[in-house]
């Protein structure tokens, strides 16, 4: 039993122990079939905080023979598998985690990493020739521990690739390295399995095969082992249950993720909102956010607009088949928006192919990322939404009409349209921080048309009223409150027992001012 080579079960035990543990063992069902076959190499790349290395550590646990792991998974869903016992600990394995090491060597890195494998290797098999080439090394485990095959977990592969790329020879003594423990003559025989993962789908570079015979999953395209990683809505939902969290606002803030036709939350955030019973912005503070900032400050035709156009709710089509997976190597608006998505601070649509940002914590993220950006004038902009909610709460109608003329003179700047839409865009961005307490639906089927803006208030938001928004265009505010309750907007909210605010807001095209009128009502 050695660090790297036929590891324990610890770091799973350890998992699986958790006051919150979702049972994902059926990706081992799915690894099982895959064992020994002719493409029997996959790659993971998802975003960050998504259970990638959890899944590791339990590959790790299932396979390894360095441990007993038959209690362990007992009550797991692999144990109600024919072929449970067959694989279990039955495996030679190999597990690094490369960011441990470029953390520390730079050229040294590739013969570090064989070095640390030999030393673990040498307690069991001294008597190796450890001069020979680490593919020949490892047959020669192969052939004396009776033709033991390997599974060999790389995780968080890609870093050298991401990180060094200033560094063309180590990328490609790295990359031979994987070659020979993946594509080799030898890996041919000794190779049950190879796993891997890391944050981009694998980089096509020039004369390297490395890893050309790997199936890819990614944050676009998971296929059958899409709901192994991150939550699925229905373990949030039981989750919810189980300590009392209200899941229409723990969804607002944590789903969004549309991959293969699965809702995925970002497991890491909705762990700590359950265990702390918080809703908080988990996410940005362990990851490098300032990676926001990188992309869509760079100077594209169209990606700003695009950006608030999803910052306020909208869908962008993206082309997603030119990026070429490799974050020094931006050359478009799409290649920025795709590499957004395959980071995590985009949502993308496969069928729609329309990107999107997920939820409200990516939202706040793009909000920290702004405040420290190029685009002062946005960052202003949004500082001063909870001022415009809450002066819409208090029926200041006046405040309320100077915040919005002060959002829409930053918004239609950038969008670049002077219409309704814009305006409907501006009231969006306005309230930019209400979904904390509010869902916000915009165009909503009500009465005899469709609301503009309708917020209601989170289930631990009941302090607040509801509030249904209209837009009016050279016309006035009232006429706007009139449309409301003509059109029986109000009936979208019928058995509503709490206050309700109309807000008529219209805005003059010659003299670019708006008005706000504001009114209380009780009775739906």
């Amino acid at each position: 039993m050695g660090t790297y080579f036929n590891p324990s079960n610890g770091g799973f035990r350890k998992s699986a122990c958790d006051e919150i543990y979702i049972d994902k063992s059926g990706l081992l069902n799915i690894l099982n079939k895959k064992l020994g076959a002719e493409r029997n190499c996959i790659s993971v790349s998802h975003a960050r905080r998504f259970g990638k290395s959890q899944a590791a550590r339990m590959i790790d646990a299932y396979y390894s023979k360095g441990c007993d792991s038959k209690e362990l998974f007992s009550n797991l869903k692999i144990s109600e598998s024919e072929d449970f016992e067959k694989h279990l600990n039955k495996y030679n394995v190999i597990h690094f985690d490369i960011s441990s090491f470029a953390d520390f060597y730079k050229e040294t890195l590739v013969s570090e990493i064989i070095r640390h494998l030999y030393d673990d290797i040498k307690e069991d098999y001294p008597e190796l020739d450890y001069s020979k080439t680490i593919s020949t090394v490892l047959k020669q485990v192969y052939n004396k521990s009776q033709n033991t095959q390997f599974v060999i977990i790389i995780d968080e592969w890609d870093c050298v690739v991401r990180n060094f790329s200033d560094k063309p020879r180590l990328v490609h003594e790295y990359l031979q390295f994987l070659h020979s423990l993946f594509k080799s003559e030898e890996a041919h025989e000794f190779l049950a399995l190879g796993y891997i993962t890391g944050i981009l789908p694998i980089k096509k570079i020039n004369d390297e095969s490395a890893l050309n015979n790997f199936f890819e999953y990614t944050m676009t395209d998971s296929a059958e082992l899409t709901a192994y990683f991150g939550f699925t809505e229905y373990e949030v939902e039981k989750l919810c249950c189980k300590y009392g969290m209200n899941m229409s606002s723990v969804k607002d803030w944590y789903n969004g993720y549309l991959i293969n036709g699965e809702h995925m939350y970002n497991p890491n955030s909705v762990y700590m909102a359950m265990v702390r019973h918080s809703l908080e912005s988990y996410w940005k503070n362990t990851s490098a956010f300032n990676t926001i900032n990188t992309f869509i400050s760079l100077d594209f035709d169209g990606l700003k607009s695009d950006i608030m156009k999803m910052l306020a709710g909208g869908l962008v089509y993206v082309d997603i088949k030119g990026f070429e997976n490799d974050l020094s190597m931006i050359n478009s608006k799409d290649d920025a928006l795709t590499a957004l998505i395959h980071l995590g601070y985009l949502g993308y649509d496969k069928d729609k192919k329309t990107a999107y940002i997920p939820n409200y914590e990516v939202k706040e993220a793009y909000q920290s990322a702004l405040a420290k950006g190029k685009w002062s004038e946005i960052s202003k902009s949004i500082s001063r939404c909870e001022e415009l909610l809450f002066s819409t709460i208090n029926e200041d109608a006046d405040r309320v009409a100077e915040l919005l003329e002060l959002s829409h003179d930053t918004y239609v700047s950038v969008l670049k349209y002077n219409d309704e839409n814009s305006l409907s865009c501006a009231i969006t961005m306005g309230f930019f921080t209400a979904p904390a307490y509010y869902t916000i639906i915009r165009e909503l089927p009500s009465g005899k048309g469709f609301a503009d803006v309708v917020m209601i208030p989170r289930e631990d938001s009941v302090d607040k009223p509801a509030m249904i928004i209209e837009l009016k265009w050279d016309k006035d505010a009232d006429a706007a409150i009139r449309q409301i309750k003509e059109k029986r907007y109000t009936g979208i909210l019928k058995g509503y027992k709490k206050e309700i605010l109309l807000v008529g807001v219209n805005y003059d095209k010659q003299s670019k001012k708006h008005e706000c009128v504001i009114e209380r009502v009780t009775d739906c």
